[in-house]
C-alpha cells in the first residue's frame, strides 16, 4: 500500500452528536495512539452492512490497537433522523463509536464519494490509507499488523481498551423484528427477530410469546429451536407441505424450519459471501448467496431476494438446485426481459396470480415480475418509482407517485398491493386496475412487512418492536406530498473528452489476480444515458476515456468496478496454493459540465490516487 505524504485527518464533526461513547463527543485528538479506521457508511445500504460484519474479526482481534469509528453519512431524508440512526446502530450490532453527521460534514472534509468507504489513520494523525466498497478486510488486517509494528518501535501506540460505552439493554419480546408470517393452521404468527438472531411464534394476539426459536447467538447452526443459531433472518416463506423457509441474510443462506418439530436445517448457501465469478447456479448447498432479505413461493419454486447482488434467485426444493431468475448484479432501475432488468436491493416479495411483487429498496420503486407473453422466461416491469435518487410521498398517478425506502411488499385479497413504505413510516397501497397509488395508514414505526389475516392487516412497526393489526380501510388516508431527490455536491468536469481513472492498489504480498484472464472488471453507464456519447458499457481495464455531451448540463456517472489479488507466488515464498480476495465497489457521482471543470475523475478502489500524493 503506497501512503499518503504526511496529511493530517481533518477533525470530525457531525452535528448528530456520538453514540456508543457513554455521552462523551469524541474529537480525534481524544484517538491519538490509536490506529483509527473510519468507516463512512449509511444504514440503508447493503454494501455497508456487508463491511460491518466484514471487519467484526478485525475489531475484536485488534481491539486494544484499533478503534473503529462509525461515520454515519445519510443518503434518504429519514436516515438524517437521529432516533432512525441510534436503532440502526442497536439493529446492526454496531459495537464501536458512532458519529452521527446529518449534513455530511465528515463526508466532504474527507472527499468521500461512495458508500462504504474505509480510511485508515495512523497513531499520530495521518491518513495513511483509503478503501472504498467490499473485499478489504484482509488489507486492512496486513495495514494494521504494520502500522502497530512501526509505531510500537516508534513508541507512538498506544494499548489499551477503546471509548467504546454499549448502551442499556432494553427488555422486549422482539427487538426489531423483520418479517411476518401467518400461520395457517394454528392461527398464530411467526416473526424474524433480527436483532436478536431467532424466530419468534407468537399467539393470534400478535404479542404472546410461544416459543423462540434459535439460541439467540449469532451463527451458522442447524438443530431443534433450543440449539439452532441464525444472523439476523429476515424473510419468511410457507412452502406447500407446510414447512417454512427462512432467508437467513447475515448467514448469506436458506434455512428450511418445520414447524412442527422446530428443527432448523440449511438448505441453500454456503455461509459465504457470494463474489464477482463465482458459480451463480447449481446444487443449492455448494453456491454462495448474497444477504437474501425475502422469500417467497412463486410458481412451484421459491424466490430469492438477493438484495447483496442486486438480483432475484430461485430455489427449487425438489431437486436442490439454485440460479439466477433476474438481475445482471448492476444496480439501478431498468426494466425488460429478466436476464436484463437491473434491481437495487431488492428487499421484499410476494405473489398473487401471475405476478410476483417486488420492493426494491434503494430506487424506492414497486415492480413486479412474470412470465413474457412469448413464452421466453420472464419480464421484469415498474409500477412506482423512477430510479436511484428519487423518493418521497406523494400519492396519485403511479407514474409520479414517490415511496422512499420501502421494504415490503403484500398482496391483498382485491389485487392490489400494501406497500411497508418503510422510511415514510407508512403503509401505501397501489391498485393495478386505476394505476393509483394511495396511503392506507401513517405513523407507523419502520414498517418492514406485513400479513393479511381475515381482512385486516398485520404490519411489522420494526422500530417499535411490535405486531400492529390495522382494518384494511375503505377509504385511503390523505397526506401532504412531499418529493426529496438525493442531493450530493456535484463534480465540475469539462464537456468532450475526459478522463475516468479507477485507482487500486493491490494490498502488500498480493498481485492481481490473472491467472484465469483479466482480472478486473469496469462498467460505466450514465443518466441520463445522453450525457455518454462514447465509452459506455463493460471494459477490463480500470480506465476508461469517455466523451460527455455538452449539450446535458448535468447527470449522474454510474462506476462499477471490480479487482481481484492473490498472494504473490515467489521463488521465496513458493505458494501453490494462494488465498485470492475479491475488491468491489459501484459509484454514483453527480457532474456538472462547465468550462472550467476537470477532465479527469478518480475514484479510489483501494489505496491512494497518485495524483494526490
Amino acid at each position: 500500500m503506497t501512503a499518503r505524504a504526511r496529511v493530517r485527518a481533518p477533525q470530525l464533526i457531525g452535528k448528530g452528536g456520538w453514540l456508543n461513547t457513554g455521552g462523551k463527543q469524541l474529537t480525534l485528538a481524544d484517538l491519538r495512539g490509536s490506529i483509527v479506521i473510519l468507516d463512512f457508511w449509511t444504514f440503508c445500504c447493503v454494501n455497508c452492512l456487508h463491511v460491518l460484519d466484514e471487519l467484526r474479526e478485525l475489531e475484536e482481534r485488534h481491539r486494544d490497537t484499533v478503534v473503529l469509528v462509525g461515520v454515519h453519512s445519510p443518503k434518504f431524508v429519514h436516515e438524517a433522523e437521529h432516533q432512525a440512526v441510534v436503532d440502526a446502530v442497536e439493529r446492526y450490532g454496531v459495537h464501536h463509536p458512532v458519529l452521527d453527521d446529518p449534513e455530511l460534514g465528515s463526508w466532504k472534509q474527507y472527499a468521500v464519494r461512495a458508500w462504504p468507504t474505509l480510511v485508515v489513520i495512523d497513531p499520530e494523525g495521518y491518513v495513511v490509507a483509503q478503501h472504498a466498497g467490499e473485499g478489504h478486510a484482509h488489507a486492512l488486517e496486513k495495514l494494521v499488523t504494520r502500522l502497530e509494528q512501526e509505531h510500537t518501535a516508534k513508541g507512538t501506540l498506544r494499548r489499551g481498551d477503546g471509548p467504546y460505552v454499549p448502551p442499556e439493554p432494553v427488555a422486549t419480546d422482539l427487538r426489531f423484528p423483520g418479517k411476518v408470517l401467518a400461520l395457517p393452521v394454528s392461527g398464530h404468527y411467526l416473526v424474524s427477530d433480527s436483532t436478536r438472531h431467532a424466530l419468534v411464534e407468537l399467539a393470534a394476539d400478535g404479542e404472546t410469546v410461544v416459543r423462540r426459536i434459535g439460541t439467540g447467538e449469532r451463527g451458522l447452526a442447524d438443530g431443534d429451536a433450543d440449539t439452532a443459531r441464525f444472523s439476523e433472518p429476515q424473510g419468511l416463506a410457507l412452502l406447500p407441505d407446510g414447512s417454512v423457509i427462512v432467508a437467513d441474510t447475515v448467514n448469506h443462506a436458506l434455512r428450511r424450519l418445520d414447524v412442527e418439530t422446530g428443527k432448523v436445517t440449511t438448505v441453500a448457501g454456503t455461509g459465504k459471501q457470494w463474489w464477482q465469478g463465482s458459480p451463480s447456479s447449481g446444487p443449492a448447498l455448494e453456491v454462495a448467496l448474497s444477504s437474501p432479505w425475502d422469500v417467497a413461493w412463486f410458481e412451484d419454486r421459491v424466490w430469492i431476494a438477493m438484495a447483496g447482488v442486486h438480483q432475484l434467485w430461485t430455489y427449487d426444493p425438489a431437486t436442490g438446485q439454485v440460479e439466477v431468475a433476474a438481475g445482471t448484479t448492476n444496480e439501478g432501475l431498468v426494466d425488460g426481459h429478466a436476464t436484463d432488468a437491473w434491481f437495487a436491493q431488492p428487499s421484499g416479495l410476494s405473489a398473487y396470480g401471475g405476478r410476483l411483487w417486488i420492493a426494491d429498496s434503494e430506487t424506492s420503486a414497486l415492480r413486479w415480475a412474470e412470465q413474457a407473453t412469448d413464452g421466453d422466461g420472464y419480464v421484469i416491469r415498474t409500477a412506482v418509482g423512477t430510479g436511484l435518487f428519487d423518493f418521497g410521498h406523494r400519492d396519485g398517478a403511479a407514474g409520479q407517485a414517490l415511496l422512499q425506502h420501502p421494504l415490503g411488499v403484500t398482496a391483498l385479497p382485491d389485487g392490489s398491493v400494501a406497500v411497508s413504505d418503510t422510511y415514510n413510516n407508512a403503509l401505501r397501497r397501489y391498485d393495478p386496475s386505476s394505476g393509483e397509488v394511495t396511503t392506507l395508514a401513517t405513523d407507523l414505526h419502520e414498517p418492514s412487512d406485513a400479513a393479511v389475516v381475515e381482512g385486516d392487516i398485520v404490519i411489522v412497526e420494526s422500530a417499535a418492536h411490535r405486531l400492529t393489526r390495522l382494518h384494511l380501510p375503505e377509504e385511503a388516508v390523505r397526506v401532504d406530498a412531499v418529493a426529496h431527490r438525493t442531493r450530493r455536491a456535484a463534480t465540475d468536469v469539462t464537456a468532450g473528452s475526459f478522463r475516468l481513472d479507477v485507482v487500486f492498489s493491490a494490498p502488500p504480498g498480493q498481485k492481481l489476480d490473472e491467472r484465469y484472464g483479466p482480472s478486473t472488471r469496469l462498467l460505466v453507464s450514465a443518466t441520463p444515458p445522453e450525457l455518454l456519447v462514447e465509452g459506455a458499457g463493460k471494459g477490463t481495464d480500470l480506465h476508461r476515456d469517455l466523451v460527455l455531451d455538452p449539450a446535458v448540463p448535468e447527470g449522474v456517472l454510474h462506476v462499477s468496478a471490480m479487482a481481484a489479488s492473490c498472494d504473490e507466488d515467489t521463488s521465496e515464498n513458493p505458494n501453490p496454493y494462494p488465498a485470492c480476495h475479491v475488491h468491489q465497489q459501484d459509484w454514483g457521482v453527480p457532474v456538472r459540465l462547465t468550462p472550467d471543470g476537470d477532465s479527469r475523475l478518480a475514484l479510489v478502489l483501494a489505496g491512494l490516487d497518485p495524483a494526490d500524493q
